[in-house]
């Protein structure tokens, strides 16, 4: 049995712990953000009522639980970390107001962020019956509805790894910007 030094910094489990390592799962995270926000662009531009929430629904209830996992704070990481580091964790989800990091996402939750940004939906399901035009502007909208809700989980996430590693640095940073 190892038993480990009591002032040695908690780990940070599958968290990045380098600022290298923190930029290279932005940008695997946002590839897959890009992908998939050109899907619900593109199922935006289909002139089928209902089809785009449906489609960005599934998308978003995929593609949330695939950053979070990027930077290790999917709901089983989170659990495996060192409490003392678990506890700041969750302090510093809270602190940046997410309700996505660490989480199992729900229906429920994934309405509730389709109405933060219900305006832009609403423009997307009202421009597509404008012929030629409106699938255009229905698909941009689609595209960059996805891509902010994505961005904005993406910086949530940085700022709770950056959190953690000036934790196990012992530099105490504060949370929101």
């Amino acid at each position: 049995m190892k038993i480990r030094d009591m002032h040695s910094a908690p780990s940070l489990g599958h968290m990045p712990s380098t600022a290298l390592a923190l930029s290279q799962a932005v940008q695997r995270s946002r590839a897959k953000l890009h992908q998939r926000a050109l899907l619900a662009g593109a199922a935006s531009a289909v002139p089928i009522p209902g089809l785009d929430w449906a489609v960005d629904a599934a998308i978003l209830s995929k593609l949330l639980p695939d950053i979070s996992k990027e930077f290790g704070l999917a709901p089983q990481q989170i659990d495996a970390l060192d409490p003392h580091m678990r506890d700041q964790v969750q302090k510093a989800v809270a602190m940046v107001g997410s309700v996505f990091i660490g989480k199992l996402l729900t229906r429920q939750m994934i309405l509730r962020l389709a109405r933060t940004v219900g305006a832009r939906m609403g423009t997307k399901q009202f421009a597509k019956f404008i012929p030629f035009a409106g699938q255009a502007i229905a698909a941009t909208v689609g595209y960059g509805t996805l891509r902010y809700l994505g961005q904005r989980h993406i910086n949530d996430c940085v700022r709770v790894v950056e959190h953690a590693q000036s934790l196990q640095a012992g530099i105490v940073t504060p949370v929101n910007d």
